[in-house]
């Protein structure tokens, strides 16, 4: 038996192409070369708008593709019908002689159809009969192709959202701790080879145990996702905001502007408080790059040394690593009590 050349055409159409769009179209062009039709459409449901929605044409122009939609909305129309009842449905001729058939597209899997939408074929002038097995067929293949573009869009969703539970820290929405400290490399990095600055900012939550205590850890969360939207509000495009852990922050700055962020931060987040009528403040410990230290663990050591020494001055205040540890200088308490 001879293979039909043109459902191998199709075959190999829909095993060549990855892209949705070019195999829809080449499957058109080959119905056209198998029926002789003129014009040919597929067609799938579109949930949102209850209806057929147009997915590819081959043959209309750019008006008779506008008015496709409504056209088989219409009851009784052979793609509506093919569609719906999944069978093959063919129009009445019109006063101009063209003709519709149309081919129901539908997705098997698991012994479950679901039906998808239609492939249909217009003539200007009515043949005996179209090849109906080799249009169901392309039909078929036509649910090939979506159901790929499917499975690859669901794959690419799930692969986002991995990535995004794997980087994010899940309360606040903000980077996690891993993260942060891949950009902070990155970014001394970049800065040593620039000879620039980068600053790195740890801010805690004051007394949030005391808080928790009174209010409830439900309160308290809402209270880290309130900072935490604060501070993503506060800083530079260029700035990477992180939940470090518990009720610790971290941003990483570039360049000299570090301590600017850091003190608008702490200023905002006790203008929130205060605009929320709730008592809640953050205090912030500074370290710099490559002053305070060369590497992101001498840095976040530096830091957090700030950090407790601002915190050891009263809630709302941030401190700024020693400039010359040689000299046993301790951490410089940058900025009085922004709130409490």
């Amino acid at each position: 038996m001879t293979p039909d050349p043109l459902l191998l055409a199709a075959i190999r159409a829909v095993a060549r192409s990855a892209d949705p769009d070019v195999t829809l179209d080449e499957l058109l062009e080959i119905t056209l070369r198998t029926t002789g039709a003129d014009r040919a459409a597929a067609y799938l449901w579109d949930a949102e708008r209850g209806g057929l929605a147009v997915a590819a044409t081959r043959g209309y122009d750019e008006a008779a593709r506008s008015s496709l939609e409504a056209e088989v909305a219409s009851d009784g129309n052979p793609v509506q019908l093919a569609a719906q009842e999944r069978i093959q449905a063919t129009g009445e001729v019109s006063d101009a002689g063209q003709v519709t058939s149309a081919w129901p597209v539908v997705i098997g899997r698991e012994g479950i159809e679901e039906p998808i939408g239609a492939l249909s074929v217009e003539a200007d002038a009515a043949a005996e009969s179209f090849v109906s097995e080799r249009v169901a067929a392309i039909a078929d293949l036509v649910a090939v192709v979506v159901d790929r573009a499917r499975l690859t869009t669901n794959a690419a969703e799930r692969i986002d959202w991995a990535e995004r539970v794997a980087n994010s820290d899940l309360l606040t929405g903000l980077a996690n701790a891993r993260t942060a400290l891949r950009v902070m490399d990155l970014e001394l990095a970049r800065a040593a080879r620039q000879g620039s600055e980068v600053t790195l900012a740890m801010f805690d939550v004051d007394n949030l145990t005391g808080f928790n205590d009174a209010n409830g850890r439900a309160a308290g969360d809402d209270v880290l996702r309130e900072i935490a939207a604060v501070v993503g509000e506060s800083v530079r495009y260029v700035d990477t905001v992180a939940r470090w852990g518990g009720d610790e922050f971290m941003v990483v700055a570039p360049g000299e502007k570090g301590t600017t962020v850091a003190r608008r931060i702490v200023e905002a987040v006790a203008a929130r408080s205060k605009a929320l009528d709730k008592r809640f403040s953050v205090s912030a410990g500074l370290a710099r790059f490559p002053i305070d230290g060369s590497t992101g663990d001498e840095l976040v050591g530096a830091a957090t040394a700030a950090l407790r020494a601002a915190q050891a001055s009263g809630p709302g205040t941030f401190a700024e690593a020693a400039r010359d540890a040689g000299n046993g200088t301790g951490p410089e308490i940058a900025s009085g009590s922004a709130g409490a």
